[in-house]
């Protein structure tokens, strides 16, 4: 018996796909950005997309090209529940993730590129996943992020970029463990974490208090 085609096996995942679609009916759509050539592709998805799955993505989601300086903001970006971004290099993630505000975020490198030291900076994240199949094959991992200080002004702080994650891009490099680690009550970002180049060169949102969790 012949093996099936490669457009049987694509129509046998949107089917499944479809199935898995009418069970979660009624859930927020998510956003997945992804580069292709010059631009980046800025969709929302009925439901997760297997990583780095591009023709599947164009095929379940609703896809709009944007140029890549569009993407520049001088402050930070709209509130995202849950945000998926697949990148090959880290030249346009700075552009995406400066000070966005998202809960929820997933990263997955598409490619086995070595990525340098780069500090991304995220409002109010809560979890965070990342994935590096190309390098480490069957490797997710999951981090989730708690703060004392949480409660009912949480939602109100994230307006304000309260809480800050700064992330290394480096850690794709490896197969250890991600960490965490975060300092309260941090008044001045530039004189606390004079080691961050980025607050140099970065719009700071202006805040009497911010909380920084770093993740390595």
């Amino acid at each position: 018996m012949a093996p099936p085609s490669s457009s049987c096996l694509l129509l046998l995942r949107v089917l499944g796909i479809f199935t898995l679609g009418h069970f979660t009916k009624g859930q927020k759509n998510s956003t997945l950005i992804f580069t292709k050539g010059n631009t980046v592709q800025n969709c929302s998805c009925p439901v997760d997309i297997r990583d780095c799955d591009y023709s599947l993505a164009n095929l379940m989601c609703s896809c709009k090209s944007v140029l890549p300086f569009a993407m520049e903001q001088t402050g930070y970006h709209d509130y995202h529940d849950h945000l998926t971004i697949w990148f090959t290099d880290t030249s346009t993630l700075d552009h995406l993730l400066k000070f966005t505000l998202v809960q929820d975020l997933k990263l997955s490198l598409c490619g086995s590129n070595t990525l340098p030291t780069k500090y991304l900076a995220i409002c109010g994240l809560k979890r965070l996943r990342i994935n590096a199949e190309a390098k480490h094959p069957s490797w997710e991992q999951t981090l989730l992020i708690h703060h004392r200080r949480e409660g009912g002004s949480l939602y109100k702080g994230w307006q304000t970029c309260m809480f800050i994650s700064f992330l290394d891009v480096a850690l794709f490099n490896r197969d250890s463990s991600l960490k965490s680690y975060s300092v309260d009550n941090i008044s001045s970002l530039t004189s606390d974490f004079p080691d961050f180049s980025y607050f140099k060169t970065s719009l700071m949102p202006n805040n009497k208090s911010y909380i920084v969790t770093v993740i390595y």
